[in-house]
């Protein structure tokens, strides 16, 4: 039997239907993935220091990060509801279409501060605050396309594996063995290679490479573990 467009159901507004919410939801989450993506690009080169109540081994009493990884870690979030909502070959299309998108922020972004400024003072302070520096972006491109790819990946070999079961298993597993990947090529890439190979930035010592990349790992982890009660919530709503 069919049913007319508009004619809603339980738990759908007036006027809508179940296919009509899966759409909005579905260009919801690409929307924020998009804009996450987007942010964790304009805002990575603010280096951010959390305190913590207690000192850590190789952290310290905070943790060291670039100002993306807050905005960063929404988009596992995205891709982990969309990947279970829409599919494999869907949230891979997302993720590297989103990939090619940085690279019209970045040309966005490099051109507007190569125009002409009616305030030199103030475009000096607005080029210091937007331009990504070459190593941050070299790592943080690399970092994103291997890391969500392998994301999806493995959200999926979970969920082949337990037959659509244990939700909360494949975000947290994929999450944290994505952000671990992350982690390391983006602090490897923006912080040991590039000074290395290209002589870009400065190489920080051994002990505080060690610092980025675990204090960044615990953080993400934890964002990882909190965000799942919010991926059944979405997951849920969408599929009522």
């Amino acid at each position: 039997m069919s049913r007319s467009v508009g004619s809603g159901g339980p738990g759908v507004a007036p006027g809508t239907t179940p296919v009509d919410r899966v759409a909005v939801a579905q260009v919801g989450l690409v929307a924020l993935f998009v804009t996450a993506l987007a942010t964790a690009q304009l805002t990575a080169a603010k280096i951010l220091a959390i305190p913590l109540p207690f000192g850590l081994p190789a952290v310290g009493a905070e943790i060291m990060l670039p100002g993306a990884a807050l905005a960063y870690a929404l988009t596992f979030f995205a891709s982990d509801c969309y990947a279970e909502l829409y599919g494999r070959r869907a949230a891979q299309v997302m993720v590297n279409v989103a990939f090619a998108m940085n690279f019209v922020v970045l040309v966005l972004v490099w051109s507007t501060l190569a125009a002409p400024a009616a305030n030199p003072e103030f475009a000096e302070t607005f080029a210091a605050a937007l331009a990504p520096a070459t190593n941050i972006v070299a790592g943080s491109l690399l970092a994103y396309v291997v890391s969500q790819n392998w994301d999806v990946v493995v959200f999926h070999a979970i969920r082949e594996r337990t037959d659509g079961d244990y939700l909360w298993l494949r975000n947290v597993a994929s999450t944290a063995s994505s952000q671990a990947i992350d982690t390391v090529i983006f602090v490897g890439v923006a912080f040991v290679a590039a000074p290395a190979l290209f002589g870009i930035g400065d190489a920080p010592p051994t002990a505080v490479v060690v610092g980025l990349v675990v204090g960044q790992y615990l953080l993400k982890l934890l964002i990882a573990l909190v965000d799942t009660p919010f991926v059944y919530l979405v997951v849920g709503a969408v599929r009522e």
